[in-house]
């Protein structure tokens, strides 16, 4: 099949994949109303289904024998998801702002306005997430994705879980259950599946076409293209005046991948074959939460990013690119 044929299918497919997600989400979110779970907290427990494309590429490439994909689209997605979504909330949020007055110092001072709560309970543990997949990946005795370690991000996702319910917890609401929904919820996992499949079969395919390595397909590829459906998404949940749900989602999201999605390519043990190539890129993942917790408090009058803080996050991910092209891959 020609290349172009192939991209068209990893586009559809990922649309396909994230649409699932959106169909399964309705019932989490009754349950995260009926448990009266804040924003954060909402958050953490919704990305056991906003990150499920992502889960699913990873089961599937470690299925059909192509974990390296997995490892690229785990590590590419969590490093270009956290500058993307927060530029897209910093530019939703000002149409939201604009509508409503009681955020009018916002709008004057150019500030994304965040619930401070989002770091002790979402971004702060992602990052000992990430600490502890360094410790079980790079030291040369235990280097690579082994089952044992697996098993550990599994439990640290359930320990990640479990700290942000506890931290954000309020009465719970009474709520109805829309059968058709739930029902539809069926198609949204069937949808998944088959969306994953095709999104690993064609990133096979195009890095075939392009002879390059799986893992940079799965970085730049895959990892990109999985990442880009949320852009429409979180636009509109923070132009709807969900703010903060939709800024600190992603960081939720990319717990589970580090987590959960990193559990199937650790089954079948996934040896690290280019190591600067994932040290690098491991770096970098850490780097992003990292400035988001930093920004979000730098500010005593406000917690929240500024317009040059956003512009640093697109900057690190720039510098990201650079250091791939000219010292990683060497393509100049």
């Amino acid at each position: 099949m020609n290349i172009w044929l192939w991209i068209v299918v990893l586009a559809v497919a990922a649309w396909a994949a994230h649409w699932g997600a959106d169909q399964l989400l309705t019932p989490l979110k009754m349950l995260r109303k009926q448990w009266g779970l804040t924003a954060s907290a909402g958050a953490a427990f919704l990305a056991i289904v906003t990150a499920s494309p992502e889960v699913a590429i990873n089961i599937t490439s470690a299925a059909r024998g192509v974990s390296d994909i997995g490892l690229g689209n785990l590590l590419g997605s969590n490093i270009i998801s956290i500058p993307l979504m927060v530029t897209i909330a910093y530019f939703a949020s000002r149409r939201y702002f604009k509508k409503n007055k009681n955020h009018q110092k916002h709008l004057d001072k150019n500030i994304l306005a965040l619930n401070k709560r989002s770091v002790s309970v979402l971004s702060l543990p992602y990052l000992s997430i990430i600490a502890l997949v360094a410790l079980l990946t790079l030291p040369k005795a235990w280097r690579g994705l082994q089952p044992i370690d697996g098993w550990i991000m599994l439990a640290a996702y359930g320990a990640f879980l479990t700290h942000a319910i506890v931290k954000g917890r309020k009465k719970g609401e009474k709520v109805i259950w829309n059968k058709e929904k739930i029902a539809l919820s069926g198609a949204g996992a069937l949808a998944i599946a088959v969306g994953a499949f095709f999104i690993v079969k064609a990133t096979e395919n195009i890095v075939a076409a392009l002879n390059i390595s799986e893992i940079v397909g799965g970085l730049f590829i895959t990892g990109i293209m999985t990442t880009a459906p949320e852009i429409f998404k979180t636009w509109s949940v923070v132009k709807g005046g969900e703010v903060t749900a939709g800024t600190t989602s992603v960081i939720a999201d990319n717990a589970v991948t580090m987590t959960v999605a990193f559990f199937p390519l650790a089954l079948v043990t996934t040896p690290i074959e280019d190591f600067q190539l994932y040290w690098v890129n491991l770096a970098f993942v850490g780097l992003m939460p990292l400035l988001y917790s930093l920004f979000i408090h730098q500010s005593k009058e406000q917690h929240g990013f500024s317009k040059w803080q956003i512009f640093v996050f697109d900057g690190a991910y720039i510098v990201y690119l650079l250091v791939m092209a000219f010292f990683v891959l060497k393509l100049f």
